[in-house]
């Protein structure tokens, strides 16, 4: 059996070394453009910080050897044709036009089976300016170098990054590192938009608390160079002002390769753009398959075609690839946009559906927020972690988890994703056997404990009002009472504009200073508190009670200090 495979970076190297497994008479030809192969991406802002010291560590296996060409010769018995370019697909004749581009030699490779990983690549906005010197991606090996170049030159010392999506978040903490002034300017209303607005600005403010310079709802205009720079970037234009600029990072995103698979007339996805491909990972030709970032996924809540670009789904589509390849039965049943990020001391991570998402495909949901230490509140290690969950209002099923804050995020977002892959509801999430000891987790943990919030919204026992709610209807001056249940030690360090302040231990006692014909909002810190002095309210007869979704915790905006 000959197998061709274009691409060698994640998708592709785990397919070939998956059908050497299973098939150890197939001949395997790994087609790669560029020189190095297999190498990790997702560590390549770690490699600009200097955390991955050498890039080599990005190549290589858990034992240390490096996954070049002679180690998948000697050690997979693959073939690997790396510095070379696949130019055709001749789906008839059933083989592939290479070049191999340090000597312009062409030649033909025959296969029985065709995959294609073909990767994708980055966007580069149509700015002027975008070809001037000092202006790189974040894409490869390459990229990497001529940015860790720049941070070795004292002029690299303003950078504008263009983009605050996952790349261009986690590139800042590395030049923050190296000792840059950074400034990241974002069209959309906010950085991550793979995260609610409130999620998303908590990540934001923490940036700015770093140095960062965050500006959303901004547009680049053009990248250019002042007289005697010898054309290298000097500052960006924006439809809010000039930024200085020694060096420019465009981080905009990603698009599906695919141009190799549309000229071969395969189906290309009509929502994604990239390549359409069945659960066993087959194009539209029954002899090739697709994997990784050039293909388009399903998303396992909705059930719909989405583009999820990320090394771990690569991987898993390379894989079953390779099985069904080789004969095999095994679907890949798609994904739930499941990512994780370092932004300094946060952990950023989401999975399942956006709010926004949600409602802006007519789903009725309740959402809970859940603020509170990851660890049990007396150890010294716990840190606080800031979560949401999303939940469908009929079902109870859960929907969707974001997390962030300087506590353990990645487990809950695992564990949510396991939840909503078998379709838990929040009462089944609120009663898993999660483990518990001190230095590892609360008694409930963080994700138990926001699904309990779902559970009290979806029963009425609580009305829960969003800080952005509240802030609009503070900003337009309503009269509501903004009550604040925290210790009066808390209230003199920090609050929230307009609040009345009446601590929680006092609260019976003192009901009659709070009017009986007004709406109240109730919080605290996490808004516990909050939620038990609006169950007082009720009870002694109060009918319009509501609590701060989140409380201080997560108010992502202001606060007002001594």
């Amino acid at each position: 059996m000959r197998v061709v495979i274009i691409g060698g970076v994640a998708a592709g190297p785990k397919a070939a070394s998956k059908i050497i497994r299973l098939r150890p008479d197939a001949q395997v030809t790994i087609v790669e453009k560029g020189i190095f192969l297999s190498y990790a991406g997702c560590g390549l802002p770690y490699y600009i910080s200097g955390d991955v010291r050498e890039r080599n560590h990005l190549m290589e296996t858990p034992a240390g050897v490096v996954r070049d060409a002679v180690f998948f010769q000697k050690t997979k018995n693959l073939k690997v044709l790396n510095g070379t370019e696949a130019l055709q697909i001749d789906r008839a004749g059933k083989r592939v036009r290479v070049k191999t581009l340090a000597s312009g030699e062409e030649s033909w490779l025959p296969y029985d089976n065709l995959v294609l990983a073909t990767g994708a690549a980055p966007v580069i906005p149509p700015l002027p300016g975008v070809d001037r010197k000092n202006v790189f991606t974040l894409h490869g090996v390459h990229d990497a170098e001529g940015i860790k170049a720049m941070l070795a030159e004292p002029r690299a010392e303003d950078v504008v990054i263009v983009g605050g999506g996952l790349i261009g978040v986690e590139t800042t903490e590395a030049l923050v590192t190296r000792g840059c002034r950074v400034t990241v300017v974002e069209m959309l209303p906010q950085i991550l938009n793979l995260l609610d607005w409130e999620i998303a600005r908590l990540v934001e403010l923490h940036m700015e608390s770093k140095g960062v310079r965050v500006m959303t709802g901004t547009k680049a205009l053009a990248i250019e160079s002042r007289a005697g720079a010898g054309g290298a970037v000097t500052h960006v234009r924006t439809d809010k002002g000039e930024l200085p600029a020694s060096m420019v990072i465009l981080a905009i995103g990603v698009r599906p390769n695919v141009a190799l698979a549309r000229d071969a007339g395969l189906a290309i996805g009509a929502t994604t753009g990239a390549i359409k491909v069945d659960d066993r990972m087959r194009t539209s030709d029954p002899a090739i398959y697709a994997a990784g970032d050039c293909v388009e996924s399903c998303d396992r809540v909705t059930g719909r075609p989405c583009f999820v670009p990320l090394g771990s789904t690569a991987n898993k589509q390379g894989r079953t690839v390779a099985v069904n390849l080789c004969g095999g039965d095994e679907a890949f049943p798609g994904v739930l946009g499941t990512a994780v990020c370092k932004v300094f001391d946060f952990c950023v991570a989401r999975t399942g559906l956006t709010e926004r998402v949600a409602r802006s495909l007519g789903m009725d949901v309740v959402t809970a927020m859940a603020p509170g230490p990851d660890k049990a509140h007396y150890m010294p290690q716990a840190r606080p972690l800031l979560m949401k969950i999303v939940v469908d209002a009929k079902t109870g099923r859960l929907l969707g988890a974001q997390a962030t804050g300087p506590g353990d995020g990645s487990k809950r977002i695992d564990a949510a994703a396991t939840a909503i892959t078998a379709g838990l509801t929040v009462q089944d999430v609120a009663n898993l056997d999660l483990a518990y000891a001190p230095p590892y987790a609360p008694a409930m943990d963080n994700l138990i404990t926001a699904a309990n919030v779902a559970r009290n919204k979806c029963a009425g026992l609580m009305v829960g009002v969003s800080a952005q709610d509240v802030k609009a209807r503070l900003d337009r001056n309503e009269d509501f009472v903004f009550l604040d249940v925290r210790s009066p030690k808390e209230y003199a360090e920090v609050r929230l504009p307009r609040s009345v302040h009446i601590p929680l231990g006092a609260l019976r006692g003192r009901l009659a200073e709070l009017p009986r014909d007004k709406e109240i909002v109730a919080f605290c810190q996490v808004s516990l508190r909050g939620y038990e002095a609006a169950l007082v309210l009720k009870a002694a007869g109060f009918k319009d009670v509501k609590v701060l979704d989140g409380g201080i915790a997560m108010w992502p905006y202001e606060l007002e200090r001594e």
